[in-house]
C-alpha cells in the first residue's frame, strides 16, 4: 500500500512539473511576441471592433457602378439595340479650348495664315464632322440631326480659340457624341490651318457642356 501511494504521488510530481514547464515555455514565447508585435489589443479594443464589422452594411444599388452598355455579357463590344426606346427631342452641347500661343494667334485674328480664313474653315469642318460622327465611331448610331451649330470665339487673354457646338435631333438615341465630335474637328481644322506657323498649338478640354432628352433627361456641367 505504501509503495502504491508513493508511486501515486511520484506520478503526479511528474505532470506537475511538466506542467510548470509547459507555462513557463508559454510565457517565454508571449513575452519574446509581445517585443516584436506589441502589446495584444484589449477586450475592449476587440468587442469594439466586432460592433463596427457587424454595424457594416453593404453598397446600395445605387452607390454600384453603371454597367457599360456597349459590352454584353461575355465583354465584347456590341451596339446597343435601340429599337424598344421611345423618341424623343435630343439636344447636346459641347465645348473645347485651342491654345494658339501669342504669335499665332495675332496672324489668325488679322486673317494672315497662309491657307485662309481660319474660323470659316474650322466652323464648316466642325458642322461636317457632327454629320460624320456614326462613320467615325464604331458603334455610334448614324442620327438624322435636324440643327448643327459650331462657333468659334477668339480670346486673347490666353491667345486662344473657343469653340462650342450643338447637335440636335429627335430620335431614340442622344447626340453628345456629335457635339463632341464637331468641336473635336474644328480644333483639329484650326491645327491644321495654323501648324506651319507653329507645331505647339495645342487642342484642350473638349467636354460635354450639358445635354437634355432621352431617360437620363436634363444634365449641365454648370449646375
Amino acid at each position: 500500500m505504501f509503495l502504491r501511494h508513493l508511486k501515486a504521488h511520484q506520478s503526479l510530481g511528474r505532470c506537475f512539473i511538466s506542467s510548470n514547464s509547459h507555462d513557463l515555455a508559454i510565457a517565454e514565447l508571449n513575452k519574446e511576441l509581445e517585443s516584436i508585435f506589441g502589446e495584444p489589443p484589449s477586450s475592449s479594443a476587440l468587442s469594439s471592433n466586432a460592433s463596427q464589422v457587424s454595424h457594416f452594411t453593404s453598397p446600395s444599388s445605387e452607390d454600384k457602378p453603371t454597367n457599360l452598355t456597349h459590352v454584353d455579357g461575355s465583354g465584347h463590344a456590341k451596339m446597343v439595340d435601340v429599337s424598344s426606346k421611345v423618341e424623343s427631342k435630343r439636344a447636346a452641347i459641347a465645348s473645347c479650348r485651342v491654345l494658339l500661343g501669342q504669335k499665332v494667334y495675332n496672324l489668325v485674328a488679322s486673317n494672315q495664315i497662309a491657307k485662309g480664313d481660319v474660323l470659316t474653315v474650322a466652323k464648316i469642318s466642325g458642322i461636317n464632322g457632327a454629320k460624320q460622327t456614326g462613320n467615325l465611331i464604331p458603334l455610334c448610331h448614324n442620327i438624322g440631326l435636324t440643327h448643327v451649330r459650331v462657333d468659334l470665339t477668339l480670346n486673347e487673354k490666353d491667345y486662344s480659340v473657343e469653340i462650342e457646338g450643338e447637335a440636335v435631333a429627335t430620335g431614340k438615341t442622344g447626340v453628345e457624341m456629335e457635339a463632341m465630335t464637331a468641336v473635336t474637328i474644328a480644333g483639329l481644322t484650326v491645327y491644321d490651318m495654323c501648324k506651319a506657323a507653329s507645331k505647339d498649338i495645342c487642342i484642350t478640354d473638349v467636354r460635354l457642356e450639358h445635354k437634355t432628352g432621352g431617360k437620363s433627361g436634363h444634365w449641365s456641367r454648370k449646375e
